[in-house]
């Protein structure tokens, strides 16, 4: 059974090449025991700077983080071995603290993981990263998916097909790493996204080398919506394993009448069901209100903080934790 995109070698040799503004200070694989069955498992670490703590290899491109190996291999990890893990974690520079995020909370690993650095002498805590809103594939598919959803955005999207109809020829493309038409898929991508209401990327040359990734991962469903030929709505969805994942999406600013960006949702939304086969669709970080109406069910992605109280940096970073902790509970409750 294969891990999480986000957990796999290539989404981090992408991240590392292209995703950071600032490249880390170092980065290490964190080799976990072996487990009886199947090959290593290990953790992609970083230290952002000289001096500063132990952290995962991640930033706001990474939508969940967690061990790179077959989920069978990491649920077969011991508690000792966890606890190995915990104790071999020292030897790497600024292990006093250790941070990562954002994760499953719910994920075996993690527990294991929390209970084998509380046994080597850490002191853990969570903390809450945001809101991850998803859709498990009804009995029925696409079809069966969409009579569940409210009837104000079946409507809004019939509505836009009508009045694109009225435009003029209209068409949706999903691309899913074939070469041919690639760039010019990518380049409609980057078009639309200039053209929409988002910032500008801070790493410029991290989204081509995603989709790139994914054409040759076979990840890649890079959706376009065109009238005439001017595209008015791209969407860069990731399929691994029997998930779907949106990931980037936009519409052409001044739009809106058209409903091009829920249109086009709707059908790779069609496609990821029907033709893909997931189980899955998740929309990934944020509780953005319109996704309610997409998805049918939330949980939350946490991040987990852990102080080496062997360590006196560990002991003193833990302390400031705690109190900074109190005070926000003595701010909310006043």
């Amino acid at each position: 059974m294969p891990g999480d995109i986000f957990e796999t070698e290539a989404w981090f040799a992408n991240l590392l090449a292209h995703g950071f503004e600032r490249p880390p200070h170092q980065n290490w694989t964190w080799q976990l025991p072996a487990p009886q069955h199947g090959p290593a498992v290990h953790l992609r670490l970083m230290q952002q700077s000289p001096g500063d703590p132990l952290a995962a290899l991640s930033n706001y491109y990474s939508c969940l983080y967690g061990p790179v190996g077959s989920a069978e291999a990491i649920h077969e990890l011991s508690a000792p071995q966890w606890q190995v893990a915990a104790q071999a974690l020292r030897r790497l520079p600024g292990s006093s603290v250790l941070r990562l995020q954002p994760l499953d909370a719910n994920s075996a690993w993690l527990a294991g993981l929390q209970n084998g650095l509380r046994a080597a002498g850490y002191w853990t805590d969570r903390f809450f990263c945001f809101g991850n809103w998803y859709q498990p594939v009804p009995d029925g598919g696409f079809g069966a998916y969409w009579q569940q959803r409210p009837s104000a955005l079946r409507h809004s999207v019939e509505r836009g097909r009508r009045r694109l109809d009225h435009a003029g020829a209209w068409r949706i493309d999903i691309h899913t790493g074939d070469a041919a038409g690639l760039d010019n898929a990518l380049a409609a991508y980057q078009t639309v996204y200039a053209q929409s209401w988002k910032q500008p990327e801070p790493c410029p040359g991290f989204m081509p080398g995603l989709v790139h990734t994914a054409a040759r991962e076979g990840w890649l469903r890079l959706g376009v919506l065109w009238l005439g030929e001017q595209p008015l709505a791209a969407q860069v969805w990731l399929v691994h394993g029997d998930k779907a994942n949106i990931y980037k999406l936009a519409y052409v600013k001044g739009q809106d009448r058209l409903s091009p960006g829920s249109i086009l949702t709707a059908a790779l939304m069609e496609h990821v069901m029907d033709v893909d086969g997931v189980r899955e669709v998740d929309y990934l970080s944020g509780d953005d209100a319109y996704k309610r109406d997409w998805m049918a069910q939330r949980r939350e992605r946490v991040g987990l903080v852990a102080f080496d109280q062997r360590h006196w940096r560990g002991w003193l970073a833990g302390a400031r934790h705690l109190v900074g902790r109190w005070r926000r509970f003595l701010r909310s409750a006043w």
